[in-house]
């Protein structure tokens, strides 16, 4: 955005926000926790109808807005697993948008956080034991076979954690190992939402967020680690261009 905004400015605009995201999360998560005899796909739905809102509100609070590319690269006919960068709290509320029940892979301590855990439960989410690495690679295999049989996206952030606008983090195997394993295919996704909505920081800065949709690669034959480096190659390119 060509608009200069001071640091006070910008400032007024995140503490808004952060109240704004505070009050309905916390809200929310009881209309959330009230669907829980729900059907998954209701209770998938009240979350987008919520994100939808959301991304309004940051968008006119913030002016953070977004826009996206390759979506004609997402089948309509099959599903696979996500690896996406991670860079930020936004692209978390981002998927849900555009994939309907996907299964996200989370670190089950995030159920114990209040009001966002129960909504991410809610989701029926691949929770995994972090800490005991043969035991989590496990969870995702069996876990994963089970959702992508029936129908769901699995959700995943190879890099397991944040990681700054500009750099690059390292990239885990389970994902790629989930694709290799069952046949599914791989769809990266490139974004900056870090240049706007960093990690660990308060102050939230306008511009538009662009995300890149890349195309499916096929894991039929090929293994988990030739699929991860053509996974990482993708999307670290991708992010050099945007």
């Amino acid at each position: 955005m060509s608009k200069q905004y001071s640091q006070l400015n910008l400032f007024i605009r995140s503490l808004i926000f952060s109240i704004y995201s505070i009050v309905t999360i916390t809200l929310y998560s009881f209309v959330c926790l009230a669907s829980c005899f729900c059907t998954l796909r209701f209770r998938h739905s009240l979350i987008r109808y919520y994100m939808y809102v959301y991304f309004y509100v940051l968008k006119v609070v913030c002016h953070i807005d977004y826009r996206i590319e390759g979506l004609e690269n997402v089948p309509k006919d099959r599903v696979g697993i996500i690896m996406c960068k991670h860079q930020s709290t936004w692209e978390t509320f981002f998927i849900p948008q555009y994939f309907h029940t996907p299964a996200p892979i989370a670190k089950r301590e995030l159920a114990w956080v209040p009001f966002f855990g129960w909504g991410l439960a809610l989701c029926d989410p691949i929770f995994i034991n972090r800490s005991d690495k043969k035991t989590a690679m496990q969870q995702i295999v069996e876990k994963g076979k089970r959702c992508l049989a029936a129908g769901r996206w699995v959700l995943m952030f190879p890099e397991g954690t944040r990681i700054p606008y500009g750099k690059i983090g390292h990239y885990r195997l389970g994902g790629a190992r989930l694709a290799s394993a069952t046949g599914y295919p791989i769809l990266p996704i490139a974004h900056n939402a870090g240049k706007f909505w960093p990690r660990r920081k308060f102050i939230k800065r306008p511009g538009t967020i662009t995300v890149v949709i890349g195309p499916l690669i096929e894991s039929t034959g090929r293994k988990p680690e030739e699929l991860l480096n053509f996974t990482k190659q993708w999307i670290e390119t991708t992010m050099t261009r945007i």
